[in-house]
């Protein structure tokens, strides 16, 4: 089976799985269990690193998992937010990965992450941006300008977790995380856009 095929079958089961899970309102224990999923394969990288890492890396790890799952269950509790959070950073890395690749143009670190653009960013934020602005607009039939402004800094923040995961593997030496998704590699592979997100949106929710 090409690569292709396996990662939107793999697309498709996961879709499936969170169809599932916001009928039956487990939003927010999906959301825990996958953030669980992407801290053990953060530390599975690290420890088989050949890289020996400072003794206080994984204490530190650990408090900042913690955190971060903490994050997730929370902002999972309300359904709209993760619902627009998903379209947005969705559209960001469609938009950014067509547009990056039609488009072409100077690297945005290409010590890092050699296929990522400047034209890819933008178009990035452009699509994340119309994302928002559509749901307001499809959904609850009004425009709300706040959602303007939402889908461009989750749009960055969706970009820039990308580049940290990427910085990450560089470091470890790894390509992927796991290979837990076929097609797309780890969890923290496939999700890693939400990596600055839901820290950042369970903050702000409060």
């Amino acid at each position: 089976m090409s690569n292709t095929l396996k990662r939107i079958f793999t697309a498709a089961f996961m879709l499936t799985i969170a169809i599932g899970a916001w009928r039956l309102d487990w939003i927010k224990w999906l959301a825990g269990a996958v953030a669980a999923g992407m801290a053990i394969e953060l530390f599975a990288a690290v420890i088989r690193s050949k890289q020996k890492p400072p003794v206080w890396t994984l204490p530190l790890l650990a408090v900042v998992c913690v955190l971060f799952i903490a994050a997730a269950v929370n902002v999972g509790v309300n359904r709209e937010v993760v619902l627009i959070l998903f379209l947005i950073i969705a559209a960001a890395d469609t938009g950014a990965w067509l547009f990056g690749t039609l488009i072409g143009g100077d690297k945005m670190w290409e010590r890092l992450s050699p296929g990522k653009t400047w034209s890819g960013q933008i178009a990035g934020v452009v699509c994340g941006t119309i994302a928002g602005v559509l749901f307001a607009l499809l959904i609850k039939g009004t425009f709300e300008p706040w959602l303007m402004w939402i889908g461009i800094g989750v749009s960055l923040l969706s970009q820039y977790g990308d580049l940290a995961a990427s910085a990450i593997k560089r470091k470890l030496g790894i390509k992927d995380f796991s290979r837990i998704l076929p097609g797309h590699g780890g969890l923290l592979d496939r999700f890693d856009g939400w990596i600055f997100v839901l820290p950042i949106v369970w903050l702000a929710m409060g």
